[in-house]
């Protein structure tokens, strides 16, 4: 568990979340932004962690499961954090894209887990400051194994 993010390793990356965020928006926002995007590192990096430990347990027969069996959440091709980061322009409607897919994908378990933000609104949130945004995040994993469920809701807490 070399990767194991401390609680204080956390509070100190979403903090920082949140410096990237000031100039552009008011302090009382910060969580419409930086929550959703943490849980969509989150959903993606334990889709990851379940996606490698389904390939240690079933290797090749891992094409014979329903993705639903393999994995909490169902993450649409196109619309994983990965393809998301890719993204040079209009990044704003490409996270909101990810968002929307993402919960049409999984039904009543997601309906609206994302929020509202204005994700799109260039003045607020230009493609350079959201490309920031990514980037920071993906600094680190966000798995089960290095951020354990308890750890990432105390620092869910602290920010709030």
């Amino acid at each position: 568990m070399a990767n194991r993010i401390t609680l204080d390793e956390l509070k100190s990356y979403l903090w920082q979340s949140a410096v990237l965020l000031q100039t552009n928006i008011d302090a009382g926002a910060y969580k419409q932004y930086i929550f959703p995007l943490m849980f969509f590192k989150r959903i993606c990096d334990v889709y990851d962690e379940e996606t490698k430990n389904a390939i240690e347990k079933y290797g090749d027969d891992i094409d014979i499961f329903p993705e639903r069996e393999l994995h909490r959440f169902v993450i649409p091709k196109g619309h994983h954090w990965n393809d998301v980061r890719q993204v040079t322009e209009d990044v704003g409607a490409a996270i909101v894209s990810a968002f929307r897919e993402i919960e049409k994908a999984n039904g009543e378990k997601m309906v609206g887990i994302f929020g509202d933000g204005a994700w799109t609104n260039k003045n607020r949130l230009p493609d350079r400051l959201l490309r920031d945004l990514l980037e920071h995040f993906s600094s680190r994993n966000l798995s089960l194994e290095n951020c354990p469920e308890d750890e990432l809701g105390q620092g869910y807490e602290y920010l709030i």
